[in-house]
């Protein structure tokens, strides 16, 4: 190998000024060719050991190969209908009386909010959601709200026009509260827990609907009700499923069900007959995730945003439920079939937001 003899530089002394520039260029150059040389090393080296990584994290994250049914948006197995679900959709028929008494009592509870999966709930009434509470514009309901959980917790009805600073208090452990209330707008409206941090008691389960008629009543229909919400979990030394915090704020939810259980209707699809008017009242509890509620196979004759009567959507495909909000759906199915239900936003879908009508003659 042949080799390269360096001269010694010249003193300072024994140098002019443009010979002087460009030894010390010459250095400069050299000592960042070198830093350069090293940088470069030292990525190389660091996209190796993250490579097989990163590539197991793809691998992990991946989608089913398998569909998991065989119909079109069906995001999960088909069941049958011979058994009934065991959270039965249908709304409770229409108040004939002007005075409500209504009672809920606060308790903690384990439920089942997927097969095989039991959670640490907080509830109203030992259930999530809550019972549905129906009347009509006009109605009085005599409201009491008791507290057998072991801490703080309230209620706050978005149907009831009243000061939040009167009746929208937090209750003790085995206290209660008692008040009463006129509805004077109809739709369908959400309640909740409302006590800091309100984010996780909605999490939790603290939530229902409310159903407020119109005077006179509506059209007659077979009549649902539909409450979305989310679930973020971890898991107990036990296997129970508790809050995870983190995924809350995050909004990064492992399941988002209708009326508490993960695919409840599409293991347990609903019967109706073909043509018959559908209604459907659909409540989104959050406390994170908007619903794009949709049924596959059928368009929405008519679309009633919370309260409104007076101007109705007409010929909807899909429609928004805002956090907190309710909105009043309805539809018939054309012929023989089986009709999905969905959230549109499909990552939901794939979580749980499913289910599905069996439409017969």
């Amino acid at each position: 190998m042949a080799t390269v003899a360096l001269k010694e530089p010249p003193a300072p002394g024994d140098m002019n000024w443009p010979e002087r520039f460009h030894a010390v260029w010459e250095g400069v150059r050299l000592r960042h060719l070198v830093v350069l040389l090293w940088l470069a090393a030292l990525a190389a080296l660091l996209a190796c050991r993250e490579r097989p990584t990163q590539q197991a994290q793809q691998t992990a994250s991946a989608p089913p190969a398998p569909a998991p049914a065989d119909i079109s948006h069906g995001e999960a197995p088909v069941g049958s209908t011979t058994e009934p679900p065991p959270v039965d959709p249908a709304a409770p028929p229409r108040s004939v009386g002007r005075l409500h008494t209504v009672r809920i009592e606060i308790r903690h509870a384990k439920i089942t909010i997927a097969p095989g999966v039991t959670y640490d709930a907080w509830t109203f009434g030992g259930q999530v959601p809550g019972p549905v509470i129906r009347v009509t514009t006009g109605d009085t309901v005599d409201f009491t709200l008791v507290n057998h959980a072991p801490m703080p917790h309230s209620l706050d009805f978005h149907a009831a026009e009243i000061a939040p600073s009167r009746v929208d208090v937090n209750l003790l452990p085995n206290d209660s509260l008692h008040y009463r209330v006129v509805a004077r707008v109809a739709g369908a409206f959400m309640y909740h827990c409302g006590t800091a941090p309100v984010a996780l008691h909605i999490a939790n389960g603290m939530y229902g609907a409310v159903i407020v008629d119109p005077p006179g009543g509506r059209a007659p229909a077979r009549e649902f009700v539909f409450v979305q919400s989310e679930f973020y979990t971890k898991t107990l030394p036990d296997s129970t499923r508790t809050i995870d915090w983190e995924k809350l704020l995050g909004l990064a939810p492992d399941y988002v069900v209708f009326n508490g259980r993960a695919a409840e209707y599409a293991k347990h699809p609903i019967k109706v007959r073909v043509g018959e008017r559908l209604r459907m009242y659909v409540v989104n509890a959050g406390p994170n995730r908007w619903s794009a509620f949709h049924v596959v196979g059928a368009i929405f004759d008519h679309v009633y945003l919370d309260g409104s009567l007076a101007h109705p959507l007409e010929g909807v495909q899909t429609m928004s439920v805002p956090v907190g909000g309710g909105v009043i759906f309805e539809a018939r199915l054309a012929e023989r079939g089986t009709y999905p239900f969905v959230s549109h936003a499909f990552a939901d879908a794939t979580k749980g937001a499913v289910g599905m009508f069996e439409a017969t003659p």
